[in-house]
């Protein structure tokens, strides 16, 4: 996307009194009084580790029931780290993971180019991997990644019963499991367990502190000590052992203050929403209800029409509706991603309806 677009996008956002997509982008100051009411301001910061980085990482380990958190500036890296210390532990560099996967299309298959690692596909279809599948695998593999959920098909989940089963299967295989948990946070709900419970079914789990949370940027990889131990040294190693990091982890501890105890709400009313929005002339949402507090919505008019149509409304009735139309293999239909948060929770099924269709209005008029 074109940085002006971007930040067109983001201003419009802002200046909104009503959104239905998102949050609207906070300014720094803004972000520095969340920081300054998550923790003592006047306490040391970090020095390559202790103060709120290592109150975060115990926090978080705490959350998920692990032995161990480790911070990492990013989230490539920490992913990174997790199958580099799979392969070495298991003494396997082949990962089993999926095509539509964070690592393949958002991390440039980094685990390869920079990690030597070898990836192998457990299947194409658009879900996570079965248990049946894992077991079925033509090769040994030394880590399979499950990522919950699996945004670039739709923020697809598998059911607790069919998560448990792939666990099940790694063990049979002599496999490490690894979760992707950038968005656990939601995923909670759909599979009617806790955290800890989650995040026990694997040998390694990634968080992100910016996804779902509101920060403003990092992440950390949980699992045993051993783990652990062998992240901190490979994060020195990729760059990751940055001096001072405390601004990222107040940010994480007020994301985990004020946001997370309201992620199950989000995810109750996204399908409140969706229902509303699979009513639109021409609509379609996916899934359907949504696994999480995101999913996906077509219309049938081009991308340009309808980022067009939603900026008029941003910048002339100041509502938000959704942005980042991608047109599909459909010609004159358009997608994009829905996510339900705060502001969301404002929004009844007969404000989605009415606004819907002001916004299909206009991409009518604004259609090349």
């Amino acid at each position: 996307m074109p940085e002006n677009t971007r930040r067109r996008r983001m201003a419009a956002m802002r200046g909104c009194d009503r959104v239905l997509s998102g949050n609207p982008p906070a300014t720094m100051r803004e972000l520095l009084a969340r920081m300054e009411a998550a923790g003592d301001s006047d306490a040391l910061p970090d020095f390559y580790d202790g103060g709120p980085v290592t109150a975060l990482e115990e926090r978080v380990a705490g959350l998920l029931g692990t032995e161990a958190a480790v911070f990492f500036p990013t989230g490539t890296m920490a992913q990174q780290v997790a199958l580099r210390y799979g392969a070495d532990r298991t003494g396997n560099p082949t990962v089993a993971l999926h095509p539509l996967g964070h690592q393949e299309l958002h991390e440039r298959s980094a685990y390869s180019w920079v990690s030597g690692l070898r990836g192998v596909r457990p299947t194409t279809a658009p879900r996570n991997p079965t248990a049946g599948e894992i077991r079925a695998l033509a090769e040994p593999v030394g880590t399979v990644v499950v990522e919950l959920p699996l945004r670039d098909a739709g923020f697809v989940l598998p059911t607790w019963d069919e998560l448990t089963a792939v666990a099940a299967a790694c063990r049979d295989i002599g496999a490490r499991l690894h979760l992707d948990g950038a968005r656990i946070w939601e995923s909670a709900p759909y599979l009617g367990h806790s955290f800890t419970e989650i995040a026990g079914l694997a040998d390694s789990t990634y968080v992100s502190f910016y996804k779902t949370l509101n920060g403003i940027s990092g992440a950390a990889l949980t699992g045993s000590r051993d783990l652990a131990s062998y992240a901190r040294v490979w994060r020195h190693r990729y760059g990751g052992q940055v001096f001072q990091q405390w601004p990222a982890a107040l940010a994480a501890m007020a994301g985990l203050d004020g946001e997370l105890p309201r992620v199950p709400e989000y995810v109750r009313h996204a399908r409140t929403v969706a229902a509303a929005l699979a009513g639109l002339p021409g609509a379609r949402v996916f899934p359907e209800p949504p696994h999480t507090h995101q999913f996906r919505l077509w219309l049938p008019h081009p991308a340009q029409a309808l980022d067009e149509a939603a900026l008029a409304l941003a910048e002339e009735d100041k509502i938000w509706f959704a942005g980042g139309w991608r047109d599909t293999e459909v010609p004159g239909v358009a997608m994009a991603e829905v996510t339900v948060a705060g502001p969301g929770l404002e929004w009844t099924a007969a404000d989605v309806a009415e606004v819907g269709a002001r916004l299909i209005d206009r991409a009518g008029r604004h259609r090349p």
